[in-house]
């Protein structure tokens, strides 16, 4: 059987995706690049907002018509689409064989090989569709077919227990639920084994792992466990909450050369009252003195955020105090989103809905202002020396990695010139000249 996976949608999805290819492979299949060769084709989705949903019935619809120009037999859609709209989805789409929730990606092999879940317990009326409880799938690693061979996402826990108005991911992926350390720290060491460089933690709140275990479990210790595993290794942790940035976590990450010094913290919005009506359970003040108190324990630590613009009941007001908050913590990576409303978000029902011309406006300003920030910020870097991991080959003569600076997919990345590097090697570049949001270099002699 060959297998094409179409992965959408975040980091945590990626895992998802390769440990679906695992349990494939280890079933017998066979991995293919090309839709055009595959027997069975998956789409991983995701519907976090509107767009991301578009894109995802965009990509279905699309890699549906090589079931009548490829060899395509199945088509089958897993992951938060499937999981947020139900059986009304595959009514929808009726170009697809099965449709997976979120909870059922273990059942991927019966799902190729077309086996009827009608006679499972927890099977829905559809019988094209299998919608357990999100919590019903194992949060255990498993094998893995990996993206990247030398850098990897390590899934430490899933689900949120958080109640962000905006936010549908709770709905999509069940109450959090932690790894235990052991198990998390024997993947960690597999993977390492196996030629992965640089080990990247994600969950829906990174740095909550382990409240909901007994024992005084927490980020903190296990990154400290994973620090010890190789000095040649990049540790890095995404998606933290401002509310459980602890200082045992800052100064874990001061202590340890081989944890990255950087910090993805989304804070969403810096305006108090709009704060509140995300349901996000810090202020304005609490913000600035988090960022004081990284930045006093490490002051090389790397800055990235996330926030939203337009969202319901935000004034000009509301979006200066933004505004002045990005110039005045001059985050080195900023990503910047619209609100995107649904009716089955408690945001959906406050008022003062902004129009979203006026939010796409809001949106550019910061993204303006950001991107002279982060060509300031990169322009330090010009005639040092950096460690780079090496990706991949883009043209004769010309290479592109990452610094430990810079995370895969949403920063941006250095260009190196050089006759030849070993992909997945850690090299020393000396910076020649700074982009708005990549750096240029050499080869240190």
């Amino acid at each position: 059987m060959k297998i094409f996976m179409l992965s959408l949608g975040c980091a945590k999805n990626q895992v998802d995706s390769e440990i679906m290819l695992g349990r494939l492979t280890e079933a017998g299949g066979n991995v293919v690049q090309n839709p055009d060769e595959a027997d069975v084709i998956i789409v991983n989705t995701c519907s976090f907002i509107e767009d991301a949903a578009a894109e995802s019935i965009d990509s279905i619809l699309e890699l549906a018509k090589f079931k009548k120009k490829g060899n395509c037999r199945k088509l089958i859609v897993a992951g938060c689409l499937p999981e947020r709209y139900r059986e009304d989805i595959a009514e929808a789409l009726p170009e697809a064989d099965m449709f997976l929730g979120t909870g059922a990606f273990d059942r991927i092999v019966q799902a190729a090989e077309m086996q009827n879940f009608m006679s499972l317990p927890t099977c829905n009326l559809q019988p094209k569709c299998f919608l357990p409880r999100p919590d019903a799938a194992p949060i255990s690693g498993g094998p893995r077919v990996l993206t990247i061979p030398y850098s990897a996402y390590l899934k430490i826990s899933e689900g949120c227990s958080r109640h962000c108005t905006y936010c549908i991911i709770p709905r999509l992926r069940g109450k959090q639920r932690s790894r235990v350390p052991e198990d998390i720290v024997s993947e960690a060491r597999e993977l390492t084994a196996s030629g992965v460089k640089e080990l990247i933690l994600v969950a829906q709140d990174t740095t909550g792992y382990g409240a909901d275990l007994q024992g005084n479990i927490t980020l903190s210790g296990l990154l400290a466990m994973l620090a010890q595993l190789s000095e040649n290794l990049w540790i890095r942790f995404l998606y933290g909450h401002p509310e459980s940035i602890s200082e045992s976590l800052i100064r874990t990450a001061a202590s340890h050369p081989n944890i990255c010094p950087y910090f993805d913290i989304p804070i969403q919005h810096a305006s108090s009252r709009i704060l509140k009506g995300m349901g996000r359970h810090y202020s304005r003040e609490d913000l600035y003195a988090l960022f004081d108190r990284i930045r006093s324990a490490l002051p090389e630590a790397v800055l990235r955020t996330t926030v939203i613009a337009g969202f319901p009941g935000e004034t000009e007001k509301d979006f200066k105090l933004l505004l002045q908050f990005v110039k005045d913590i001059r985050f080195d990576h900023l990503g910047v989103f619209t609100y995107s409303d649904a009716e089955d978000l408690a945001s959906h029902r406050l008022s003062g809905h902004v129009p979203k011309k006026t939010a796409q406006r809001r949106c550019q300003r910061i993204m303006s202002c950001q991107s002279e920030i982060s060509l300031q910020k990169n322009q330090k870097y010009v005639g040092k020396a950096l460690t780079v991991l090496a990706e991949e080959k883009t043209e004769p003569g010309l290479f592109a990695g990452r610094t430990a600076f810079q995370s895969p997919d949403v920063d941006g990345i250095t260009y190196i010139h050089a006759d030849d590097l070993a992909i997945g090697s850690f090299v020393r570049v000396r910076i020649t000249d700074a982009l708005e949001y990549d750096l240029i270099g050499e080869i240190e002699d």
